[in-house]
């Protein structure tokens, strides 16, 4: 039986070219933390009203920014 590389060794943190520290996120790690987004954007309105493509689309941008400004890279 051969072992697949768990989510905990895909995050190890790499050295980026400006020598700091950088965590890797997979696209399903992103793809989870977009999702608990959008939820929380329908919550806070109550779940009323509202568009899930636009909450979707607003947490994937927000999400997206947050990664940007903190160092973190998508790996694939």
């Amino acid at each position: 039986m051969t072992k697949t590389k768990s989510t905990a060794t895909r995050k190890k943190k790499v050295e980026s070219a400006a020598g700091q520290q950088t965590r890797a996120v997979t696209p399903e790690e992103r793809y989870r933390m977009i999702a608990e987004a959008a939820y929380f954007l329908a919550e806070k309105r109550g779940f009323v009203g509202g568009n899930v493509a636009e909450d979707w689309l607003a947490a994937e941008a927000e999400i997206d920014r947050i990664l940007q400004l903190t160092s973190v890279r998508l790996i694939s």
